[in-house]
């Protein structure tokens, strides 16, 4: 079973952070590297609005994302 990661995007990659620890709007998107994410597991789910989603990694490395 997937475990919960509570990790500010900022913790991530370790970037610059802005008022209330967001990247600074002119940085662009913000960028998760999957490795931390997915901590060795072939996937994960997301909490969206109430949703749960499921992300994970195919057998050729691509990454799928179901309802």
């Amino acid at each position: 079973m997937p475990t919960s990661l509570h990790l500010a995007p900022s913790q991530a990659l370790a970037r610059p952070t802005g008022p209330a620890g967001l990247p600074p709007p002119d940085e662009g998107p913000v960028r998760w590297d999957s490795a931390l994410l997915f901590k060795g597991q072939q996937e994960l789910i997301i909490e969206h609005h109430g949703q749960s989603y499921r992300l994970r990694i195919t057998a050729l490395g691509k990454l799928i994302l179901t309802k």
